[in-house]
């Protein structure tokens, strides 16, 4: 399984070697390795990246999924290069975090927005709000759903769902986090009407839970759960927030309270990248000039946050999704059908069990025994090991995604019908071998 890659990725297991000696695990991010060692990227550009050792891959990672253009937009890396001019930071006030904020809230369609230096921090920052808002402690979140690294929301990723997600985090942090089961109406109507919450937070499209989309309907009862119980709905819009136009609150059409935003927000490619969008009335919480008494307002700050080179991509982004909004979104549309009915196709004849879930350019693959609608069916009966065949069979034909136990991708607009039908043709050798 391993011996292909190991013999075209020399360079990159020279470099885990290194850096297993100074990095723990030899990665900045767990996520990024995989056995026997990650390839290390040199460069990326449109749809693919290439590692070390000259290989190519066709990217279905996407860098977290936040490079809707794809790699290395030449527009936007020209206005970046003309703001490295005219510096990066200043820490002072500057233009281009009001045309950001003019650009990032017409966007979501909300009334203030905020930036962050994360997509976690914007979470953080949004159950703040939620809990100065209301007076109340409780927050309610769905299994499955990744909202960052923030303590509180560090409870009911990974299956099973009980476990605090991290070693140093005290069980007494999460006490206060409920967990309903994702598309479950009734399990949400009990536990909201029975904790009334500060906050319901969600993922439009569950993310780590493998692209599986809520449904509409439920989406639209936590709106009417909230209304009826004081509770403020944000929606994490992370990797959603983009990837659909005006945003995946558009797209099911319920609009929630506040709207958390991150990766994509800053330009696709640039750290510092995270927004907290929201109702009037919510954000002014954190206004410094009507509440100056700092017990009486909300914190929200960070020394990078606003700095000029991500608010200036950021705005660059939103102004190229904005010009060729159908054109763009048309045509991630279509790759994302295609490529949807050519992994149904490929399995259609299968002696193995899989499920396609997804929505537009967010697409995952489950080798389950039941259709997945929520994280715990995604988990309960899934088949690891061929779960790991199939990522292993696509790295040695130059397709590349994360996890190994995760078949979940993003598409870009950089993508073409070529690289979605190679895939397919890629995954349709792998169905056929497990027929025999």
């Amino acid at each position: 399984m391993w011996s292909d890659y190991e013999d075209r990725t020399k360079g990159s297991r020279e470099l885990f070697e290194r850096a297993k000696r100074v990095l723990p695990g030899g990665v900045s991010y767990a996520i990024r390795y995989f056995q026997p060692y990650p390839f290390y990227a040199r460069r990326a550009k449109g749809a693919y990246v290439w590692d070390v050792d000259g290989n190519r891959y066709i990217d279905l990672w996407m860098e977290h999924g936040a490079a809707v253009l794809g790699h290395n937009d030449e527009r936007i890396i020209s206005a970046v290069k003309e703001q490295l001019e005219l510096g990066l930071h200043f820490g002072w006030a500057n233009e281009w975090e009001i045309l950001w904020a003019e650009a990032v809230a017409d966007w979501f369609r909300m009334d203030m927005v905020r930036p962050t230096n994360s997509g976690t921090e914007a979470n953080m920052y949004a159950i703040r709000l939620a809990r100065a808002y209301t007076g109340r402690r409780a927050i309610v979140k769905a299994i499955g759903g990744w909202h960052g690294g923030y303590d509180a929301l560090m409870r009911g990723v990974h299956y099973p769902p009980e476990r605090i997600e991290s070693l140093g985090i005290p069980g007494d942090v999460t006490r206060d986090t409920v967990l309903i089961r994702y598309n479950d109406l009734e399990d949400a109507e009990k536990k909201i009407k029975d904790v009334r919450p500060a906050a319901v937070i969600v993922e439009p499209v569950l993310g780590a839970g493998g692209c599986i989309p809520a449904e509409r309907e439920f989406l639209k009862a936590l709106r009417e759960l909230c209304d009826e119980t004081g509770t403020v709905l944000i929606f994490d819009e992370v990797i959603t927030g983009f990837r659909f136009p005006r945003g995946a609150s558009n797209y099911f059409n319920v609009r929630p309270d506040i709207i958390t935003a991150g990766k994509a927000v800053g330009g696709q490619y640039f750290p510092g990248a995270g927004a907290i969008c929201g109702k009037e009335e919510i954000m002014e919480l954190i206004n410094h000039v009507k509440r100056p008494r700092y017990y009486e307002r909300v914190f929200h700050g960070g020394t990078y946050v606003g700095n000029a080179l991500t608010m200036r991509a950021g705005y660059e982004l939103i102004r190229i999704l904005r010009k060729d909004e159908d054109k763009i979104y048309g045509k991630m549309e279509s790759l994302g059908r295609r490529f949807i009915k050519g992994l149904e196709d490929a399995f259609s004849n299968s002696n193995t069990e899989a499920h396609v879930t997804g929505v537009g350019s967010m697409v995952g693959l489950h080798f389950t025994r039941e259709h997945p609608r929520d994280y715990e069916s995604s988990e309960r009966t899934k088949d690891v090991k061929i779960t790991k065949e199939l990522f292993y069979h696509m790295l040695n034909r130059g397709i590349a995604y994360l996890s190994p136990e995760k078949a979940h991708f993003f598409l870009s607009y950089a993508h073409s019908q070529e690289d979605i039908d190679y895939i397919i043709e890629v995954v349709e050798e792998f169905a056929r071998s497990k027929r025999q």
